[in-house]
């Protein structure tokens, strides 16, 4: 499946229950913002975007702890979580998007190796946030695309099973 026909996907069911997403991006640099205004008409449910790509910024701009980056790494659920929480706080959104992984081809490490990635997703009026972990294999583009795709695939399942507030 191309990203064009996905995101016209994602488009549809937002517009299905009247709803924005923001994302919050490390790993993947933007790539799912840009993936989601790719297309036409994505003004009617795409909201903003933060591409919080240092420690320095997914504290400043999303209010990840300290003690988060520190005890669990920014590759987290615990800090992947923070973001997507966030990111719905500081938006018009109704539901939330956001990633940290190791795109390589450096940075892994033996527990968490190249590939790593964390996905969550929040939805305004649900106290759980939706979390997955993924390793992917790959080079950094191969990584980063197949983020992008889980990230865009996963807004899909949150919308067709969860009722928004």
């Amino acid at each position: 499946m191309s990203f064009e026909s996905l995101v016209a996907q994602v488009g549809q069911a937002l517009m299905a229950h009247n709803a924005m997403v923001v994302t919050a991006e490390s790993c993947t640099g933007g790539m799912i913002a840009e993936a989601l205004t790719s297309v036409g008409g994505s003004t009617a449910w795409f909201d903003r975007a933060y591409i919080t790509y240092s420690y320095e910024s997914k504290k400043e701009m999303l209010g990840v702890k300290e003690s988060t980056i520190q005890t669990k790494g920014a590759v987290s659920r615990a800090c992947v979580e923070e973001m997507a929480l966030a990111a719905l706080q500081q938006s018009h959104a109704k539901i939330s998007v956001a990633c940290s992984g190791i795109a390589g081809p450096g940075g892994g490490s033996n527990d968490k190796p190249v590939g790593t990635v964390w996905i969550a997703w929040a939805m305004q009026g649900h106290e759980a946030v939706v979390t997955q972990a993924c390793l992917f294999k790959g080079d950094r583009q191969a990584i980063r695309e197949q983020t992008t795709q889980t990230a865009l695939l996963g807004i899909i399942t949150l919308l067709e099973t969860q009722a928004i507030a």
